[in-house]
């Protein structure tokens, strides 16, 4: 059996989901979006499951995106040539974009509860949920403008709604990391706790409190929620997988990848 990217518990009315990528490390490769997808699937059908937690493993929410298969994966299609090539990069993208779509149409309530690095992907899915709460420890990053790449999984159309325009902007185009006290204060994170047990309870608490309504009224909330935002974040994961698949597989890309394994400054020339 292939190792599982998830470990899914529950505790009442409130399930527990664990992220875990190859080997433990806190990634996402093409076997995490797989599960992911059929995993928020399998919850969301689930009557018993009334609130989701989603949580990290080994000190760590997420590293974001497996970069060394990513590398090899971009690698492939930039070898090839053609509108094919092009249409298969953007049916990859719209894939990856549908698992995290998958958590937030989730009908349930998803609280994300941070610790660690939540960088790159990560942000993407802590954007998905309803609720992020963190440890003080915590460290956030958007950071994908540093591996040239526009970021496509969802974070610069949902997070707009949650931390504004302007500190979306900034913290996009510098690709900068970010504490817990500055994600408090721009609302990325909704509170913080002093270390991985308080984080723990507080987001069970907080899971329990929603599950403790009524199930039809939460989904009401969500669905009436969602009404505005669901379009327009539709409509820029469009743009964005378009605007990938035609410029993503750059020169930039490679040097952001070649640079990233030899641990040095990337030479970005806009090629």
């Amino acid at each position: 059996m292939s190792e599982r990217r998830f470990e899914v518990t529950r505790d009442g009315h409130v399930a527990t989901v664990v992220l875990a990528g190859p080997g433990g490390k806190p990634v996402m490769d093409a076997a995490f979006f797989a599960e992911l997808g059929s995993t928020f699937a399998e919850l969301d059908r689930d009557d018993d499951v009334r609130a989701i937690v989603v949580t990290g493993s080994g000190g760590n929410f997420s590293f974001g995106l497996d970069l060394g298969e990513a590398a090899s994966t971009f690698g492939r299609m930039g070898e090839a040539s053609g509108a094919g090539a092009r249409a298969e990069f953007l049916d990859l993208i719209r894939e990856w974009q549908a698992t995290l779509t998958a958590v937030a149409s989730c009908r349930k309530p998803t609280v994300a509860a941070i610790e660690g690095w939540c960088v790159g992907g990560g942000i993407d899915l802590a954007a998905a949920c309803d609720v992020r709460i963190s440890t003080a420890d915590a460290k956030f990053s958007v950071r994908e403008a540093k591996m040239a790449i526009v970021a496509d999984l969802g974070s610069l159309q949902r997070l707009v709604g949650v931390i504004g325009d302007g500190h979306l902007r900034e913290l996009a185009l510098t690709a900068d990391d970010i504490d817990a006290t500055r994600a408090l204060a721009i609302g990325l994170v909704n509170s913080t706790y002093d270390g991985a047990d308080a984080l723990r309870e507080a987001a069970a608490g907080l899971a329990g409190r929603m599950a403790a309504n009524s199930p039809l009224v939460l989904r009401g909330i969500k669905d009436v929620l969602d009404a505005e935002r669901g379009p327009r974040v539709e409509a820029g994961l469009r743009y964005v997988a378009v605007w990938n698949s035609a410029f993503l597989l750059s020169d930039d890309l490679g040097e952001a990848m070649t640079s990233f394994m030899e641990r040095r400054p990337p030479r970005f020339t806009g090629r």
